[in-house]
């Protein structure tokens, strides 16, 4: 496989808990999909969670090289677990399709968080 792009980001976890506390469900349900929400909403530090997962998000889209254009929502770009707990990329919608013309096998992540930060890096590989 040979590395196609790479892509990190970092948050500041009050930058999104602002976000909840002034858009509410609104703004979860236009960045997250129900899993995510249903996944953060259930730990004990949820905000960190929430802002892991908008910083992988923003990783995937560097690492594939088109930000936000292309109609690509936010709700294409999917942050799951591994019953182990390892986070993987599912994507749908366009970015999905995108992958899918870049001949994109996968996208690999890596999230940290701590109470003020959230950080994610993205490897975009193909064959």
């Amino acid at each position: 496989m040979n590395v196609l792009g790479i892509g990190t980001d970092i948050v500041e976890c009050e930058r999104i808990e602002k976000m909840i506390q002034k858009h509410g469900e609104l703004f979860l349900n236009r960045v997250y999909t129900s899993g995510e929400i249903q996944y953060c909403s259930e730990r004990k530090a949820a905000t960190e969670h929430y802002a892991g997962r908008w910083a992988a998000k923003e990783a995937v889209l560097k690492a594939l090289g088109t930000g936000w254009s292309r109609g690509i929502r936010w709700t294409d770009i999917e942050v799951r677990n591994e019953p182990g707990g390892k986070p993987r990329i599912a994507l749908a919608g366009e970015a999905r399709k995108l992958c899918e013309e870049l001949r994109l096998n996968e996208v690999q992540i890596s999230i940290s968080h701590c109470r003020s930060h959230a950080t994610a890096f993205a490897i975009a590989v193909g064959a």
